[in-house]
């Protein structure tokens, strides 16, 4: 069974003077030890240590205020457009004038999800998600944006996206095999079907996955649905379920915003996935 909970149930933990930690995925909560996440409030004028141990994998993103994150590599002025990858054995300290909200992800010892691991492939990203490439679903009005690739990490460890629904979409019914998932809803709400059962989820949730769970959304709110969806391992098969759209994106030739993206990104399709019905 999935386990599905919302930010506002977690309690704060102060952990220092001006700093408190919601720890959302833990091992306890979820019963498995692929990934950790947290949402970490800072109050203003505060500094922290934001460095990674040598064997793990881990990104962030603002989720509101500004931040200065500050290491070998220089500093970096954040805002809420930024997920940056945090590559193994980061020196780094994070500082907020007028405080902020921070979303961190951990895979801890992360090379063993990845038999090539090789640290010196892998660097600091700074990534503006509101310029990258827009994909566009072949079969309704969903959009997709990249957040997490081998490209950028260095690692088949992890895998991300953002995925966009407008109201009345949603997705084929599909299970993974080789790797656990989860969502964050950014925005709006929607029903989640696990194994045919219905859950409702709205912002602020974050719904964990086991290996092999059918699963899809429907957007049958008001409002635009939005959510990052995180994969460990990064490399895994996806299986539709019989009759299914096999899910296929078209780049838009756009961002988010309407512009010319920062690059180019070909179509993504799960088409060498198999279907239950070639099982």
């Amino acid at each position: 069974m999935p386990v599905i909970f919302n930010e506002g149930e977690i309690q704060k933990e102060c952990i220092r003077e001006g700093v408190f930690v919601q720890r959302l995925i833990t091992p306890e909560r979820v019963k498995s030890d692929y990934i950790s996440t947290e949402r970490l409030h800072l109050d203003p004028k505060i500094e922290i240590d934001f460095s990674v141990e040598k064997d793990s994998l881990a990104w962030f993103h603002v989720i509101s205020g500004s931040v200065l994150l500050n290491g070998e590599f220089g500093e970096k002025e954040l805002n809420r457009d930024y997920f940056v990858l945090l590559p193994p054995s980061l020196k780094a300290r994070v500082s907020s004038d007028e405080g902020a909200l921070l979303f961190k992800a951990t895979v801890p010892r992360a090379y063993r999800f990845d038999k090539y691991w090789e640290t010196s492939e892998m660097d600091i990203r700074f990534v503006d998600w509101t310029k990258e490439p827009v994909l566009n679903s072949e079969f309704d009005e969903r959009r997709r944006i990249y957040m997490l690739t081998p490209q950028l990490s260095g690692t088949k460890a992890a895998k991300g996206e953002m995925i966009i629904y407008p109201p009345g979409t949603k997705a084929a019914n599909h299970h993974h095999e080789g790797a656990e998932h989860f969502q964050v809803i950014l925005k709006g709400s929607a029903t989640f079907y696990v194994d045919d059962i219905p859950h409702s989820v709205r912002a602020g949730d974050t719904i964990y996955i086991y290996d092999n769970e059918r699963h899809y959304f429907i957007n049958d709110g008001e409002e635009e649905l939005s959510f990052i969806e995180y994969f460990v391992p990064g490399v895994y098969k996806t299986v539709w379920a019989e009759g299914a759209n096999i899910c296929t994106w078209s780049p838009s030739g756009l961002n988010i915003k309407g512009g010319k993206p920062s690059r180019e990104v070909k179509a993504h399709s799960s088409a060498e996935a198999h279907s239950i019905k070639e099982l």
